[in-house]
């Protein structure tokens, strides 16, 4: 069983990385449009208010700065300021969507996706795509999705993975990393291989994929070639988003959420919302920067 690590009770807990300069822990709490971040050699907690919901992140060559995939679009952050300024604008012509998952591949492009906020029915109406160097977006050829998450990279930057979460497949495409060319689509880890629906992703240094499991309160382990390697259990129902940090990158941390939750599911499970850790025999590897040019 994963070890409680910070009772936060955030409604949800979401987009964990570790920055290995600064040694701490950076996530978010995506209805409260706040920006949190724990350094665990001090046991400090900070956090920041910003304009609208946080939905995902990344590091930049700055330590005093990180880009910012807010719910209407893109922008920098400055941490010494509070600063916020806007790159660009993410399907305004769609107002039933939101920036969701993101991560930058190994060249320190940024890799998102959307998430649509309507129901009943849920469609599949946003689109996946890449914040390049020189601030261009472009639009990535991998269809439609209604719920965008589990992007992360090989650790050659050759292998995309992603999900739409409301169809519960794990997908990869090779990539390549130079020409940022994305090849087609297939199953990686089947609707039925697995319980829940998969939310966020990371990779480690074997190359293995980590995904938390939403609605099974699990975090699993996938071999290369799509192989069932383990299973970690948690205190919290929905866990959302994984990470290795600490010194030596072999502690993985995972956010949670309490969202949609009744009283007696959260009386049931207490920690919901709670942010978690494991220490493991494997490492992870330093999270790719977003390198504006």
């Amino acid at each position: 069983m994963m070890e409680l690590f910070l009772d936060t009770r955030h409604e949800l807990g979401e987009c964990v990385l570790w920055c290995e300069r600064t040694r701490r822990l950076l996530w978010t709490d995506i209805p409260a449009s706040t920006l949190w971040s724990h350094s665990p050699s001090t046991g400090k907690t900070f956090s920041w208010q910003l304009p609208e919901r946080l939905c995902s992140f990344a590091l930049t060559g700055s330590d005093d700065r990180l880009l910012l995939g807010l719910a209407s679009g893109l922008a920098f952050f400055t941490f010494s300021t509070g600063k916020v300024t806007r790159i660009c604008d993410v399907e305004a012509d769609i107002p039933s969507t939101r920036l969701n998952d993101g991560r930058c591949d190994r060249q320190g492009r940024f890799v998102f996706g959307m998430f649509n906020q309507a129901e009943n029915p849920k469609s599949a109406m946003g689109s996946f795509y890449r914040l390049n160097l020189d601030l261009s977006l472009e639009r990535l050829p991998l269809g439609h999705v209604a719920i965008a998450n589990s992007i992360c990279f090989s650790p050659d930057g050759r292998r995309m993975y992603f999900a739409d979460s409301l169809t519960r497949e794990i997908r990869c495409c090779d990539y390549n990393p130079c020409s940022g060319e994305i090849g087609e689509a297939r199953v990686f880890v089947a609707a039925d291989a697995a319980p829940g629906e998969p939310d966020g992703s990371t990779i480690d240094a074997d190359g293995y994929l980590w995904t938390t499991r939403w609605g099974a309160g699990q975090v699993m382990r996938f071999a290369p070639d799509g192989r069932l390697d383990r299973v970690l259990e948690l205190d919290a129902p929905q866990p959302s988003c994984p990470a290795f940090g600490g010194p030596d990158l072999s502690t993985l941390y995972v956010t949670s959420a309490h969202l949609g939750m009744t009283q007696n599911d959260r009386a049931a499970a207490p920690l919901s919302g709670a942010v978690f850790r494991q220490a493991l025999d494997v490492r992870g590897l330093p999270e790719s920067r977003f390198l504006h040019r």
